[in-house]
């Protein structure tokens, strides 16, 4: 993966050629980085143009500039399909991601050629007592990380991964993430319920691991309710980053949405 800097915004982007037809583009959990989907990097790059980014604050994206914030995560993002000439593009989101994903296909409806939201929740409809409780539990994390990183690391990746190995992998990128870039995440409340959600003119597929958190099993059947055109599924052995728990199933998953899903 090559890597390049946004000449308008703070974010650092990846992509991993230009030699093919389509384009998809990752977008990761919170407090980790864009490698957190390197087995979707290695498996897709021979098949679709791949394009990642680290999120403000996360990874390389932290040099920022008074005022920049997540809730300009969408036109920056969109300001780098218009440098790098895509015009329309598929867009993974895990968790954190998963709401900037559907945030952009609220904004940039023309440019999204699928969405497939993963760990997540419907932006558009999320239930107020279900948000509060996120809002609890993400107070809680803030608070262990203000003490210890490494504490809260080690807490966050039995909450983010299933397997000892995703587990492993999420805390080393986890322990890397700065305090400081916790003010960048307070903008996510003004991406959620500002939005009605039209006739989409893309696939919808979403889903999470049957190991995550109840809230979020919960979140996905509403979200299944409200959208019963949309494609949904429940990775039998993984928790909230299903990506990195079961990979191979995932990319299968995603090859056949892909091939199948418009």
């Amino acid at each position: 993966m090559k890597q390049y800097q946004s000449k308008h915004s703070p974010i650092v982007y990846y992509i991993s050629g230009k030699t093919h037809t389509e384009w998809v583009l990752f977008l990761h959990a919170a407090f980790v980085d864009h490698k957190m989907f390197q087995a979707q990097i290695d498996y897709f790059k021979n098949k679709y143009n791949v394009l990642a980014v680290d999120i403000i604050g996360h990874g390389q994206s932290t040099r920022t500039r008074k005022g920049d914030a997540i809730d300009k995560m969408s036109p920056w993002i969109y300001d780098i399909l218009k440098t790098e000439k895509i015009e329309k593009i598929h867009i993974v989101g895990i968790s954190l991601g998963a709401v900037l994903a559907q945030d952009f296909a609220n904004h940039y409806p023309e440019a999204v050629q699928s969405l497939a939201c993963f760990g997540g929740y419907d932006i558009n409809n999320f239930d107020a007592e279900m948000q509060k409780e996120n809002s609890a539990s993400q107070m809680l994390m803030m608070l262990k990380a203000m003490f210890s990183v490494k504490w809260f690391a080690k807490a966050n990746k039995k909450i983010s991964a299933y397997t000892t190995r995703a587990q492993n992998d999420f805390y080393q990128m986890n322990i890397q993430f700065p305090k400081k870039s916790f003010m960048y995440l307070a903008g996510l409340n003004n991406m959620v319920n500002t939005h009605r959600t039209k006739e989409r003119p893309y696939p919808l597929l979403i889903g999470c691991g049957k190991f995550d958190i109840p809230m979020e099993l919960s979140a996905v059947e509403k979200w299944k309710d409200t959208e019963p055109h949309c494609k949904n599924v429940i990775f039998e052995h993984a928790g909230h980053c299903v990506n990195m728990d079961v990979p191979d199933e995932f990319n299968k998953t995603m090859d056949e949405f892909w091939k199948n899903g418009r």
